[in-house]
């Protein structure tokens, strides 16, 4: 393989635009995933599964070059987030969400060598013991490009809610789906980008 592939250059699904939605349809891809639940900014449960994420994400991405001859970009964190209420999302009442965080992962890393990666990073990551590989197909979606600190998503969030899906005839067929493309470890909140994501499906039909 010439270079490396960057599924964020590669994938035309990990770009949306800036101030509009758009529909698009995303096929089944494979993650990396921790499942969780409470406020990301206070469950220390959310912290660890983050970094065994990417302790698993780099060992597999590792062991790809040296075994299999293919580099590749680790992926952008993403997180699956779901509620009973989704009014919770627009209030940003995070103590009650459930959350699943997740890498993406190449079609060609194998259970085999996904295991063997989970149980390398354990060491440094104890978390990384619950670190699974599973795919998921979200088919038709609506996304936009958020910029700006992640507390202030609710008012694009309720703009898709209230406005966009019922005047396009769509209703919810999936949990929220977020793509983190800055790190906040490293990025002022102002600047962070952060694609939002939610699975559709006709109203009727």
């Amino acid at each position: 393989m010439a270079g490396k592939y960057d599924p964020k250059r590669e994938l035309p699904w990990y770009t949306a635009p800036r101030g509009r939605f758009e529909i698009v349809e995303v096929p089944e891809q494979r993650f990396c995933m921790i499942d969780g639940h409470g406020d990301p900014n206070a469950a220390p449960e959310y912290a660890a599964a983050v970094e065994a994420l990417y302790a698993v994400s780099y060992a597999a991405k590792f062991a790809s070059k040296r075994e299999l001859g293919r580099d590749y970009v680790v992926g952008p964190l993403e997180g699956l987030w779901s509620a009973d209420d989704p009014a919770t999302f627009v209030t940003r009442e995070k103590s009650a969400w459930d959350w699943t965080m997740m890498i993406w992962q190449p079609d060609w890393i194998t259970d085999e060598l996904f295991a063997a990666a989970r149980e390398h990073a354990v060491a440094r990551a104890p978390a990384a013991r619950l670190a699974r590989l599973e795919s998921i197909e979200e088919g038709r979606t609506v996304q936009t490009l958020h910029l700006g600190s992640y507390d202030d998503e609710g008012p694009t969030l309720a703009r898709l809610h209230d406005e966009f899906m019922p005047e396009h005839g769509l209703r919810f067929n999936g949990r929220h789906h977020e793509i983190y493309l800055g790190d906040p470890r490293r990025t002022a909140p102002e600047k962070l980008r952060t694609i939002l994501r939610q699975p559709v499906a006709p109203t009727s039909g």
